[in-house]
């Protein structure tokens, strides 16, 4: 299997992270790229650069002045007033009710986040572009080889067309999805195995028929991201009936987890798409430091098993899956797991 990875990747480092009131070291570390590139390598991966691939893919799916603001970001940190500063991150966020845009840096800071997990550093920028090209090189590659993984980072899932949240940006997953309904121009889905529910995915085709989206996920009642991820979304308009959320609670171990996975994968079957994407969380690993499931490295085995059973040309996508000795192991266990099924 290729595997793609960019090196400008590490130039994202954010380095602290407001969670549950306390201030804490920023998980998202560029460690993690490390580890799994790793493990990518021992398990015998193709490591490749992507190609450039330009703005195009990423602005299919993205607006306009959010990207813009992201790639302009750090060059106009001077606007905020004050000591120079490492990191770029709003503490005043928009809500429905209040939809000005605003001109200031600081305001637009709060404007297109959700949350205070999405600093903006020096080298953000270069890392966020080429993990969205790492993306979008493994949409392609799969269509031609069958199976194909993208190293991300930052990961992607939780950001919107308009937003960043959740550690991500550009919504790699997305965007990779995006290329392939543009390259086949025919159906796609999007499969999210993270713990957490791909809210800025269902956001993105929530009134699309032409991208099937399906998570599995800790209830969002009482976990992250709260506001999204119940099982009366199914889509609107178009999409109706396109979008599938499987929630699970607290707690979830591998049985349970794969039994979710068997539903997901007959409604793909069903949906008889041309291509796959597979947003690859492994925080639902029982060992992750930030996780709420207990899926072993057997369970997270048998889930590539039944994923490549599918027989589709498949990418995936690493979300998260946050620093602990199961990571790699975890990793190399599920695309061990996906290249013997296929």
């Amino acid at each position: 299997m290729r595997a793609y990875q960019s090196p400008h990747c590490l130039s994202h480092d954010p380095k602290q992270y407001f969670r549950r009131g306390e201030i804490i070291d920023h998980p998202e570390s560029d460690e993690r790229h490390r580890v799994l590139l790793s493990a990518a390598k021992e398990i015998g991966c193709e490591c490749l650069e992507p190609a450039d691939f330009g703005e195009a893919p990423i602005r299919a799916v993205h607006s306009d002045d959010y990207v813009d603001f992201l790639a302009s970001a750090w060059s106009r940190r001077d606007e905020i007033p004050g000591e120079p500063r490492d990191e770029l991150l709003g503490n005043h966020f928009s809500k429905p009710q209040m939809h000005a845009r605003p001109e200031g840096l600081l305001g637009q800071l709060g404007y297109y986040a959700c949350d205070t997990s999405t600093p903006i550093r020096e080298g953000s920028w270069s890392a966020i572009y080429w993990s969205a090209q790492c993306a979008i090189a493994a949409a392609e590659d799969s269509m031609k080889s069958g199976l194909s993984y993208a190293l991300c980072r930052p990961p992607g899932h939780h950001a919107f067309a308009d937003a960043a949240a959740g550690f991500c940006y550009l919504n790699n997953a997305s965007i990779a999805a995006g290329y392939l309904r543009a390259l086949t121009n025919d159906r796609v889905a999007v499969l999210d195995i993270d713990v957490h529910h791909g809210n800025g995915t269902q956001g993105i085709f929530y009134d699309q028929s032409k991208v099937l989206t399906v998570s599995i996920h800790c209830d969002t009642s009482d976990y992250y991201p709260f506001f999204a991820g119940y099982p009366d979304e199914t889509g609107k308009g178009r999409g109706k009936g396109y979008n599938l959320n499987l929630p699970l609670p607290k707690g979830t171990g591998d049985e349970v987890f794969l039994n979710a996975l068997k539903t997901a994968c007959e409604r793909i079957q069903k949906y008889q798409p041309v291509a796959l994407v597979v947003a690859l969380g492994l925080d639902a690993a029982k060992e992750d430091p930030i996780g709420a499931f207990e899926i072993s490295k057997d369970g997270f085995a048998a889930a590539g098993t039944m994923i490549s059973s599918l027989g589709l040309p498949t990418s995936f996508i690493q979300e998260g899956g946050y620093l602990c000795p199961a990571l790699p192991e975890n990793l190399k266990a599920f695309l061990t797991a996906v290249e013997a099924a296929a």
